[in-house]
C-alpha cells in the first residue's frame, strides 16, 4: 500500500515567520525608496519612545536609591521595577508602527538568506533607520535638557549607567568581548520576541505584548547592551548639567554594540531561521509518513 505524502509544514513550521518577515522587508523596502522621509520621521518616533521609557526607567531606579537604610537592595529592586516598565519601549514602538534599527537587523537578514536585497538596499534601509533613531532620541534629549526631570538621583543613576558602559573599553580586551556578548545576547533577546509576534502563533495581542515585555526586561535588567538606547542615554546625559559622557568610550561603545547586535538578531536569529525553514534544497518527494 502506498503512504500518504508526509505534510513537510510539519518540518518547517516557520514558514509563516518567513513569509512575514519578507513582506515587511518588502514595505521597508519601498519606504526607503520612495517615502524616505516619512519612514525616518517613524524610526525616529522609535528614538522618542527609547528616550521617554529610559527616563522613567532611571526615575523608578533613582527613587529607589533615595529610599530607606539599605540602598544597594533597594537599588535592586528599582533596577528590576524599571526594567519592567523600560519593557513596555517595544510594546509601544511596535503598536505605532515606528522603526527600530535592531529588529530590522533580522528583518535584513532574512532577506539577504533569500536573495531579496541588494548589499546597498540593506545599508538604505539600516542607515536610514539609525539616522531616524538618532534624530528622535536627540530630540528627546533636547526636551529633556529644559527640564528637570533627569536631576538629582535620576542623573545620577544615568551617569552610573554610562560609566558602566563606557567602562568596558578601559577593560582591554576582556571588557570589549564582555560588552560585545551582551549586545549579543540583546538583540538575540529582543528578535526572539519579534519572531513570536510574527510567527502567527500568537493570535492575542495580550500575548504579543508579553512577549515584548518580558525580551526587553531580560535585557535591561541584566544589563545586555542595545545599541540605540545607548545612543540615547549617551545623548540624554551629555545634554545635561551635571552629565558625564566621554566622547571616545562612548562611540567604542556603539561600535562594538552594533556589531553584537548585528550577530544577535541578524545571525542567530534572521539569518539562522530563515536557514532552518529553508525546504528548497530538501528532497521534498521522498519525505513520507510511513504506515504499517
Amino acid at each position: 500500500m502506498s503512504s500518504p505524502e508526509f505534510d513537510v509544514n510539519k518540518l518547517f513550521p516557520g514558514k509563516f515567520f518567513i513569509s512575514t518577515a519578507l513582506d515587511v522587508l518588502e514595505s521597508k523596502n519601498k519606504m526607503t525608496g520612495h517615502l524616505r522621509r516619512r519612514y525616518i520621521q517613524r524610526a525616529a518616533m522609535a528614538g522618542v519612545l527609547i528616550g521617554m521609557f529610559y527616563l522613567i526607567n532611571y526615575t523608578i531606579i533613582g527613587a529607589f536609591d533615595a529610599m530607606g537604610n539599605n540602598p544597594d537592595q533597594l537599588h535592586v529592586v528599582g533596577k528590576l521595577v524599571g526594567a519592567l516598565a523600560f519593557g513596555w519601549a517595544l510594546v509601544f514602538i511596535y503598536y505605532t508602527k515606528s522603526e527600530l534599527l535592531t529588529s530590522n537587523m533580522m528583518i535584513v537578514s532574512i532577506g539577504i538568506y533569500y536573495r531579496r536585497i541588494t548589499a546597498l538596499r540593506i545599508v538604505r534601509i539600516l542607515g536610514y533607520c539609525y539616522l531616524g533613531n538618532i534624530i528622535g532620541g536627540l530630540f528627546f534629549a533636547a526636551l529633556l535638557r529644559g527640564t528637570t526631570l533627569a536631576q538629582g538621583g535620576v542623573l545620577d543613576a544615568m551617569n552610573h549607567s554610562v560609566a558602566v558602559k563606557t567602562g568596558y573599553l578601559s577593560e582591554g580586551w576582556s571588557g570589549w568581548l564582555d560588552l560585545f556578548i551582551r549586545a549579543i545576547l540583546c538583540n538575540l533577546m529582543i528578535n526572539i520576541a519579534m519572531l513570536l509576534v510574527y510567527n502567527g502563533y500568537l493570535k492575542e495581542d495580550i500575548a504579543k505584548v508579553m512577549a515584548m515585555i518580558t525580551s526587553v526586561f531580560v535585557f535591561a535588567f541584566l544589563d545586555f547592551e542595545h545599541s540605540v538606547a545607548n545612543t540615547v542615554l549617551f545623548m540624554m546625559v551629555g545634554l545635561q548639567d551635571g552629565g558625564s559622557v566621554p566622547v571616545g568610550p562612548a562611540f567604542g561603545n556603539l561600535g562594538i554594540v552594533l556589531l553584537g547586535n548585528l550577530v544577535g538578531g541578524g545571525v542567530l536569529i534572521g539569518f539562522y531561521y530563515a536557514w532552518v525553514n529553508d525546504e528548497r534544497d530538501t528532497h521534498l518527494p521522498n519525505l513520507r509518513r510511513h504506515r504499517e
